[in-house]
């Protein structure tokens, strides 16, 4: 493929001329994110209650995922919609995720943030609106925590890696790009879940890639699919939303699997991981 006159050119430090090895993102809790065992990120969209958050907690930590992800500051299309807990939603967070062995991975929206959600969660989100805020790139960066950037509603790939340029030129190279599909003129789903990103990115960047298919898709019975498809793929892991109760959910409960869809996706998931020569992470399925 000839990419002579792309802005990849730009690439000096997320390309892959610049690091031939694969770089393996390491959370300090000890999951990784690139080697062998795959990342499972799961929980609710957004973090409404103590025990809303503590049952998906308990629920995909008993599943086998490693990383519990949820929401406390909400970037929301409308103003008058649930924005989130702020703090108090890290602190239920992390309180969660330290009572089941998991990492925290949470969305943070404003530079000024930055200090206060890295006190607090293992992993920072750039979500798909902040993608190309520059500014909040760079303090993400310079932060020293890794982070999780989530493809823009249409970027070009190319500006999804000149956007993780700018957090591995701020000094920080423990970044994880995350597919969560592209804006499309197709209603039938919310999102159009690129797949064949994964692997065009394993020629282009040193860098893990994830996949979200909970946005990707925004049809809950779509999401175990696609998951699997993405694993086999050769994603290094997934960013599942799982929510006790979707129908009450106060965000993107259409597109949340239930706790026991979320154990079934896992068990199969197995299979798969085995099958490219992954494997699931070592938390018990059986408690």
């Amino acid at each position: 493929m000839d990419r002579s006159d792309s802005p990849s050119r730009e690439l000096r430090l997320v390309g892959r001329d610049a690091r031939p090895d694969r770089t393996i993102v390491r959370l300090r809790s000890g999951v990784t994110f690139g080697g062998e065992t795959l990342a499972v990120c799961a929980g609710p969209c957004a973090v409404e209650s103590a025990e809303q958050l503590e049952a998906a907690a308990h629920a995909v930590a008993a599943a086998g995922a490693n990383v519990l992800r949820g929401g406390a500051f909400k970037p929301r299309t409308s103003p008058y919609t649930f924005q989130g807990l702020g703090e108090r939603g890290l602190e239920l967070l992390r309180a969660s995720a330290d009572r089941h062995g998991l990492a925290v991975v949470t969305e943070v929206l404003d530079p000024r943030d930055v200090p206060t959600v890295a006190r607090y969660a293992d992993m920072l989100q750039i979500g798909a609106r902040n993608m190309q805020n520059f500014a909040l790139l760079r303090e993400a960066g310079a932060s020293g925590v890794p982070v999780m950037l989530k493809r823009g509603l249409a970027a070009t790939v190319d500006e999804w890696l000149l956007a993780a340029e700018y957090l591995l030129l701020a000094g920080n190279d423990q970044v994880v790009l995350c597919e969560r599909g592209v804006r499309s003129f197709d209603p039938a789903t919310r999102n159009l879940l690129d797949l064949s990103v994964v692997p065009l990115l394993a020629e282009l960047t040193h860098l893990p890639v994830i996949v979200d298919p909970s946005h990707g898709t925004g049809v809950a019975r779509l999401v175990e699919p696609m998951a699997l498809a993405a694993v086999a793929a050769g994603a290094d892991g997934l960013l599942v939303e799982v929510h006790p109760e979707p129908a009450q959910a106060a965000s993107d409960g259409p597109q949340s699997i239930l706790p026991a869809e979320f154990r079934t996706l896992m068990e199969r998931l197995g299979a798969i991981a085995a099958a490219v020569g992954r494997r699931l992470p070592a938390a018990s399925l059986a408690a």
